[in-house]
C-alpha cells in the first residue's frame, strides 16, 4: 500500500502507530528525532510522513521546513541548493490537543494534514489512507489539462506551472488550486472548500485559510495583493480566471504638480 516514515520519540506511541500501519499493509520505517527522519527520508523517500511537533532538539516544524526545502532543490541550511525539485512527500503532523497556533504554524510550514493527541490509531490509518489516495496521480479521466492566467495545471500528472516554471505545490494546495480553476468566478465558502477538497464534512476552517495564503504565496505575483484568488468578505474566496492588469505604480509628483 505504500510506505510510511513515523517520526515520534515516545517508544510507545510509536510502536502502537507502527503496528496499526503495518496490520493495514504498510511498510513501516521509525525514527525518534529530526536529524534521524531527514536521514531516513534522504536515504528512502516515503510516501508519507508521519510527524510529531514535540520532538526533542529539532522540532517537527524544523523537520518539516528541511523536507519540503529539499523537495524544491534549495539547501535546507539556506543556501541555493541546485537539486532538481522533487514530488511533495504528504506530511501528517501529530500536535497536541487544543495547540492552534501550533497546528496553524504546521500547514503554513508545508504539513498537509494534522490529528491531534491523544488519537485513535485507527482514525490515524485513515487518515493516512485518504491522504495517499489524493497523493496517486489520477488517471488521464481526471479530465482535460486547466489553464488560466499564465497557470497550467495537469490533473493526470499533478504537476502545475506557471508561465512555464513548474511550481511546487503540496498535495492539498495542488487539489486546492485544481478546485478553484475547475470552478472558475464562483464564490467557494471554507465550508464548502473543506468539504469538497479535504472531503471532511466538518474540522477546522482555519485549515483552509492556511492553505488559501501558501497558495496565493506561490500563484500570485503579489500575495499580498491577490488578483487570481480574491477574498469575498464574510463569503469565501472566488478564482478570477482573466484577473484585471495590475494597476501601474504611479510616478511621484513634483512641487509644480507634474509626474
Amino acid at each position: 500500500m505504500g510506505s510510511v516514515l513515523i517520526v515520534e520519540d515516545d517508544p510507545t506511541v510509536s510502536e502502537v502507530v507502527a503496528g496499526y500501519l503495518d496490520r493495514a499493509g504498510f511498510a513501516v520505517r521509525r525514527a525518534a528525532d529530526g536529524p534521524a527522519a531527514l536521514r531516513a527520508a534522504e536515504e528512502q523517500r516515503p510516501d508519507l510522513v508521519v510527524l510529531d511537533l514535540m520532538l526533542p532538539g529539532m522540532d517537527g516544524l524544523e523537520v518539516c521546513r528541511r523536507l519540503r526545502a529539499r523537495e524544491r532543490g534549495a539547501d535546507p541550511r539556506g543556501g541555493q541548493g541546485g537539486a532538481p525539485p522533487l514530488p511533495p512527500v504528504p506530511v501528517i503532523m501529530l500536535t497536541a490537543r487544543g495547540d492552534e497556533d501550533d497546528r496553524i504554524l504546521g500547514l503554513e510550514v508545508g504539513a498537509d494534514d494534522y490529528v491531534t493527541k491523544p488519537f485513535s490509531p485507527r482514525e490515524l490509518v485513515l487518515r493516512v489512507q485518504s491522504v495517499l489516495r489524493r497523493a496517486v496521480p489520477a488517471p488521464p479521466a481526471a479530465g482535460p489539462r486547466l489553464t488560466a492566467a499564465g497557470l497550467s495545471l495537469d490533473p493526470a500528472a499533478r504537476r502545475v506551472s506557471k508561465d512555464g516554471q513548474e511550481l511546487a505545490l503540496t498535495l492539498r494546495e495542488f487539489d486546492l488550486l485544481a478546485y478553484f480553476m475547475r470552478n472558475p468566478g464562483q464564490v467557494c465558502d471554507r465550508e464548502r472548500l473543506m468539504r469538497e477538497v479535504w472531503g471532511w464534512d466538518f474540522g477546522d476552517l482555519s485549515t483552509v485559510t492556511v492553505h488559501v495564503r501558501r497558495l496565493r504565496g506561490k500563484i500570485e505575483d503579489d500575495p499580498a495583493s491577490p488578483r487570481l484568488i480574491q477574498t469575498v468578505w464574510g463569503a469565501g474566496y472566488r478564482f478570477d480566471a482573466h484577473p484585471a492588469p495590475a494597476a501601474p505604480a504611479t510616478a511621484p509628483r513634483t512641487e509644480d504638480g507634474h509626474a
